[in-house]
């Protein structure tokens, strides 16, 4: 273990850079001899690539996807299988969690499976709640609520000003994904 005592990060906001900045850390925490565990929810790295996540595998990091995708984007998902996937994602998380292997351990866009119902808000908390002292825990995802905020030692709001998907850019390779 790295660190006596591990922090709560929180990385949230309608701005670009939240799963960014976990990357980042992520890699920070690798080239330190961290042993790191990114695990992310609603997204789909066999359909949109995210190169990012293959990078931190070939960096060492344990990588696991939950609930992959989100009914909002994709009609053909049914909401109660997100939320089944995602409860069963935070019970396996606990598991991993009590096992003490990682030194970090990052929860991309989870803030949006309680923001869309998709957790409970206790749930999360609890989950929190059960972080060993020594875990270093980032939390990512719009709609961070008050009360998960609390618990955070570290919170980033990525606020957009200004955007090109506004004037109709799309989402470019490399850059936002």
């Amino acid at each position: 273990m790295k660190n006596e005592t591990g922090l709560i990060h929180i990385y949230t906001g309608d701005g670009k850079g939240k799963t960014t900045s976990a990357i980042g850390l992520a890699v920070r925490a690798l080239g330190h001899g961290y042993k790191v565990c990114y695990t992310s929810f609603h997204k789909r790295p066999e359909k949109y690539g995210y190169k990012e996540i293959q990078g931190l595998e070939k960096l060492g990091a344990k990588v696991i996807c939950y609930a992959k995708g989100h009914p909002h984007l994709d009609k053909s998902l049914n909401t109660d299988d997100i939320k089944k996937e995602c409860e069963e994602g935070l019970k396996s998380l606990l598991d991993i969690m009590a096992e003490g292997y990682f030194d970090m351990l990052i929860m991309d866009e989870i803030l949006i499976s309680v923001r869309d119902n998709f957790l409970i808000e206790e749930e999360l908390i609890g989950f929190i709640k059960h972080k060993p002292k020594q875990l270093e825990l980032v939390l990512t995802g719009r709609g961070a609520t008050h009360a998960v905020i609390e618990l955070a030692d570290y919170t980033t709001e990525m606020k957009k000003i200004k955007h090109p998907y506004d004037h109709g850019i799309t989402s470019r390779e490399g850059i936002e994904y």
